[in-house]
């Protein structure tokens, strides 16, 4: 109604321009009717298809008819399709049409984060996975056709532009992230005696890979992680190190230590899976005593320089629980607990998965 009252409140005042321009046009429409009507039915087809973009575009189009309609005062239906159809065009043009719907975790991630990354497709089936630099990490289903990966990120990881390659049935889409600088602070270690000169053994860095390169399709974990140990935070994620005045390149400390006294309860941080429980005589040299979680999805923990041990392999733990005492064997200066928390064979930060906990 809209239309028709701009179209009614235009027409001319003359009686007589009225009447003769009334003729022609009647005139007009009489031989072109059919080549309207071929027009008209494909145009009118493609809207059809379309109609759901149409909802996207329906305010723009129609401020664009009235005006044209009040420049024109004749065939407004015409216009009408026109100017749908343009607007379709210019759409598909302009909006590249997306493979997937995605949403990535945190917003603003900084290195050293766990970038969830949450992907809905069309229809359930197989998991697509995320390729970052060359390396492809799988997803887990969520639900019905959510499916979630995990990307780790380190000090070594460069801020700025990480694009991530969604691959999977529905095609490929390439999203960019930005992640921001993150300084990480100096420590300067001073060792001594027999702990000086470790170096390790092929047999607990092979046992420890094994455990890294897990991807078991369960998932133990659910919500924020808990403190291991009831000690005080002695060094933190991402410290780069001076060990007797050498500085360690390409060196970044993979967790987060507590220290307390020797024998001090050691607790299972989230629910898991006990794949490693090494000890010095079996050749654990320089982690010392350890126990390495498996808690599903990519998602793994290693405790290192325990005294004792409070679980055995093959045992499913639960958040909280006791699993082992503090200690300080291996490459240690005093006792302490180091705990590191990776994903898929990176360490990654442990805080944000303690306190905002990531699903």
């Amino acid at each position: 109604m809209v239309i028709a009252d701009q179209i009614a409140l235009t027409a001319p005042h003359s009686p007589l321009s009225t009447s003769i321009k009334s003729n022609l046009y009647q005139k007009v429409c009489r031989k072109k009717w059919r080549s309207d009507l071929v027009i008209f039915v494909p145009i009118l087809l493609i809207v059809t298809m379309v109609s759901s973009l149409f909802n996207t575009i329906q305010s723009v189009t129609i401020s664009a008819l009235e005006r044209l309609s009040i420049k024109s005062g004749r065939r407004p239906w015409l216009i009408f399709v026109a100017a749908i159809s343009a607007a379709v065009v210019w759409s598909a043009i302009a909006i590249p049409a997306q493979a997937y719907q995605f949403q990535i975790l945190p917003s603003s991630p900084v290195r050293g984060d766990t970038l969830s990354v949450v992907i809905r497709t069309e229809t359930a089936g197989e998991a697509p996975t995320v390729t970052v630099g060359g390396e492809t990490y799988p997803s887990f289903l969520l639900s019905g056709n959510r499916y979630r990966a995990f990307i780790p990120t380190s000090p070594n990881t460069k801020a700025g532009k990480l694009t991530l390659q969604i691959n999977g049935s529905e095609g490929n889409e390439n999203v960019a992230v930005n992640i921001g600088a993150r300084n990480f602070p100096t420590q300067y270690i001073t060792l001594s005696g027999a702990s000086a000169d470790l170096e390790g053994t092929d047999y607990e860095f092979d046992r420890l890979d094994e455990l890294r390169a897990l991807r078991t399709p369960e998932r133990y974990w659910n919500g924020p992680m808990g403190r291991p140990s009831t000690g005080y935070i002695s060094s933190t994620y991402g410290l780069q190190r001076y060990y007797n005045g050498v500085f360690a390149e390409d060196y970044y400390h993979r967790g987060v230590d507590y220290a307390a006294g020797n024998g001090s309860p050691i607790y299972a941080p989230a629910a898991g899976k006990i794949i490693v429980v090494g000890r010095v005589e079996d050749g654990f040299e320089l982690n010392g005593n350890t126990i390495g979680i498996d808690h599903g999805q990519g998602v793994t923990s290693v405790m290192i320089h325990l005294s004792g041990f409070a679980v055995k392999e093959g045992d499913q733990v639960e958040k909280g629980q006791l699993i082992g005492y503090m200690g300080s064997t291996g490459f240690a200066s005093g006792p302490n607990l180091h705990w590191g928390l990776f994903v898929n064979g990176v360490a990654v930060d442990p805080v944000p998965w303690r306190y905002d906990g990531i699903e």
